[in-house]
């Protein structure tokens, strides 16, 4: 059985979120489609980040992995953090309570 991972990300430039570059934007799209991916594959639980701007903005990813060895894998495979776009830092997790309204389309 699975167990459930949290990563934070965070970016590494500073501004980054207020003005981005080409690249930046390319390999932040990279990094939407590998979570959209790994989201219908079922692996992806969530993911998201805060709406704000400043340096105490994150995202999170919350996804289900064979291993400690395998969540590392799916975090280092991140393209933003491949890439050295995003920092990203690794937890063991455990989902308590959802929401039924959350899976709603």
């Amino acid at each position: 059985m699975p167990s459930q991972y949290l990563y934070r990300i965070q970016p590494i430039r500073m501004g980054f979120l207020i003005e981005s570059t080409p690249e930046e934007n390319r390999i932040v799209g990279d990094h939407f489609r590998y979570l959209k991916r790994l989201t219908e594959e079922g692996t992806v639980l969530l993911a998201g980040r805060t709406l704000n701007t400043d340096s105490s903005s994150f995202g999170i990813v919350i996804f289900e992995a064979e291993s400690d060895e395998a969540a590392r894998v799916l975090v280092r495979q991140d393209p933003a953090v491949e890439a050295f776009v995003f920092r990203a830092e690794l937890f063991p997790f455990g989902v308590a309570l959802t929401s039924p309204d959350l899976l709603k389309d």
